[in-house]
């Protein structure tokens, strides 16, 4: 509804401005603006992906069907328990158009015709890859190609591209943008909250999109994927944490400025308040979770949780629990608080940063790349050693009290090294069981990334009432309103793609 508000006001504007003419100066705001400031807008547009129902989507949705995420109610339960609710569903869809996807298209409008600003369109194209690839991702079939267009071509009932499509153009502006990077011209400077205007880092950023979205395509299209990988590659990916994409925030002056992964989870579950023992959703962090960073002896996990003594949190590995997924019995208040919880030292610290794409996710990906024969840079133990090494490593910007020590390192590599000697099977497992781990708080990722290789094994679960037969979802539910507000495209999206149920997957999932 919020996207077709938009539209709607996009008309009145246009309408009223017909008016000048009749008017001329006196149809004028003094206090508002006739052309849109890139710069604001491309920051706004940083903001509003980041932020787009991270808790809604993010841990209740994916965080349930990954088990890093658990609770034993059945409302909230929606991905822990398999259930369909357009309530929590549709919000990652509904918000994401009329904010970060509106704002984007602004941007490339505002700076693709003026000369010097050749860097801007650049880096508005790859982030534009990164908003359209998380909604293609979470639902399939999407409007793409006329979505964003209601003011300059006052197109309302947007059509759904195919993901094959999205993906292949998606695949292009990286290749194109991330290739017409050039360090000698301006780009959004202080405006630009990850990389602070580094055209040669969104380079890197560009091409390490190319090297996930072409990995994507392993179980479609082994052919294409591989070509992708190769030029993402060649291009230059984020090989180190100097690199990484991190996008900074403080506490306040208001909930914009603040981490939206911590402030939405905290205010909406895991409140400083209840000491673990009356969360709202009654969310805790998956026994699947902890159970194998606490069995691997991983020191992650005391970066990643804690067990709420009193009223502080303790990051005491011994003393961690987590929840198990797929149960409606509800615990006492006082044994609530003795599972685990995410630390909000840490990953929920409202003024902690945010790792968009970094060098563990990279390395890791690369280390597949080279078990597939795609990667002429280095062997996949190597690349699996840099990524593991990379995760921990990457703790530091958190603070100087939870640097994981070289020693603690060298002792996880050396009890867990890579299987060089293992099948392709068990060595995509030791990898992709170590993206689920590292990539904890991007949620997104790791749901896409266990879609697409079936790592690390999950157990599902079978709550009775639950949508999907007992097996973990595939994809998001596209909005009830888009049945009634986009009929016929919404019809032919499905229509092509499957059913709108939770089971249905994406064409990359095929």
């Amino acid at each position: 509804m919020k996207r077709y508000l938009y539209y709607i006001s996009a008309v009145m504007i246009l309408a009223f401005s017909g008016c000048k003419k009749d008017f001329g100066d006196l149809n004028k705001n003094p206090n508002s603006l006739s052309t849109p400031t890139p710069a604001f807008l491309f920051s706004k547009s940083l903001l509003s992906t980041m932020s787009n129902n991270y808790y809604l989507t993010g841990v209740l949705n994916l965080g349930g069907f990954i088990q890093h995420y658990a609770t034993y109610k059945e409302v909230s339960g929606i991905g822990d328990k398999y259930f369909a609710n357009d309530f929590y569903q549709a919000p990652y869809f509904t918000d994401g158009y009329p904010g970060a996807v509106n704002e984007i298209e602004e941007v490339i409008r505002a700076v693709k015709t003026t000369s010097g600003d050749a860097n801007k369109l650049n880096v508005a194209r790859i982030w534009r890859v990164y908003i359209y690839h998380r909604i293609t991702d979470l639902y399939g079939d999407v409007p793409y190609s006329e979505a964003g267009k209601g003011l300059t071509d006052l197109n309302f009932v947007p059509k759904y591209d195919t993901q094959e499509a999205i993906y292949k153009d998606m695949l292009k502006e990286l290749d194109e943008a991330a290739s017409g990077l050039d360090a000698a011209k301006p780009t959004f400077g202080g405006s630009d909250f990850i990389y602070g205007g580094d055209a040669l880092k969104w380079k890197k950023f560009g091409y390490s999109l190319m090297l996930r979205l072409g990995l994507r395509l392993t179980k479609k299209d082994a052919s294409l994927a591989q070509s992708w990988v190769k030029k993402a590659i060649a291009g230059g990916v984020i090989l180190n944490k100097e690199d990484n994409a991190v996008m900074k925030y403080s506490d306040g002056p208001q909930d914009l400025n603040r981490n939206p992964t911590a402030r939405e989870t905290r205010s909406r579950d895991f409140s400083a308040n209840s000491f673990g023992k009356n969360n709202i959703e009654g969310g805790k962090l998956s026994a699947t979770f902890i159970n194998y960073l606490k069995g691997n002896n991983d020191p992650r996990l005391s970066v990643y949780s804690g067990v709420w003594v009193g009223t502080t949190q303790d990051p005491n590995p011994a003393i961690q629990k987590g929840f198990p997924n797929g149960t409606g019995n509800a615990p006492s208040a006082n044994e609530l608080g003795t599972y685990s919880e995410p630390n909000q030292n840490t990953v929920l610290r409202l003024d902690a940063p945010l790792l968009v794409l970094g060098n563990a996710e990279t390395n890791l990906y690369l280390a597949e790349a080279a078990l597939r024969g795609w990667n002429s840079l280095g062997n996949a133990s190597t690349f699996y050693t840099k990524g593991v090494t990379g995760s921990f490593d990457n703790a530091t910007m958190y603070g100087s009290a939870y640097t994981i020590a070289p020693e603690k390192i060298s002792q996880y590599l050396i009890a867990h090294p890579f299987q060089s000697s293992g099948t392709f099977d068990q060595q995509m497992e030791q990898i992709h069981t170590q993206i689920w781990a590292a990539l904890y708080i991007d949620e997104f990722e790791v749901f896409a990334n266990w879609r697409r290789t079936g790592y690390p094994v999950l157990i599902p679960v079978n709550y009775p009432g639950n949508v999907t037969g007992g097996t973990i979802p595939r994809r998001l539910i596209y909005p009830n309103a888009e049945s009634a507000s986009n009929s016929k495209n919404f019809q032919d999206a499905v229509s092509r793609q499957g059913p709108n149920t939770l089971t249905t997957r994406v064409w990359w999932d095929k």
